[in-house]
């Protein structure tokens, strides 16, 4: 990484699939961000979000059959940005999360990139 990396953004990313999870964490690295936690289950990301120190999160939709959901309330509460990964399209968020960043899976790291750029541009807490 840059010497850029003691301002680095740091970024949530809550995924289930092992691999997935790995994969972002790469490409986060790669694009100059810091990953400030990576976990799997819907338990640890409410504890993180709640409480954990980052800018931005990622959050898979579908944890192991549990929506992510509770843990997107928690975020939009303390006015933290992030983004949903899902296999299903924006159009499978429900209506009160559809205005809300999407990616669809698999993604490219440029559109990765673009989406957090977006993020951390706006800082503005979106309403659920």
């Amino acid at each position: 990484m840059t010497d850029s990396s003691a301002t680095a953004p740091r970024v949530l990313v809550v995924e289930d699939e092992y691999l997935i999870r790995m994969l972002l964490e790469d490409m986060l690295d790669e694009l100059g961000y810091e990953v400030a936690a990576a976990v799997g289950t819907i338990s640890e990301a409410r504890q993180i979000a709640a409480s954990g120190e980052f800018n931005a999160a990622i959050l898979d939709v579908n944890l192991d059959g549990q929506e992510i959901y509770p843990v997107a309330d928690i975020l939009a509460e303390r006015g933290l940005p992030f983004v949903f990964v899902t296999g299903y399209g924006e159009r499978s968020l429900p209506e009160p999360y559809r205005g809300r960043p999407a990616l669809q899976k698999p993604f490219q790291a440029e559109q990765l990139k673009r989406t957090l750029a977006e993020l951390m541009s706006s800082r503005t807490p979106q309403p659920t």
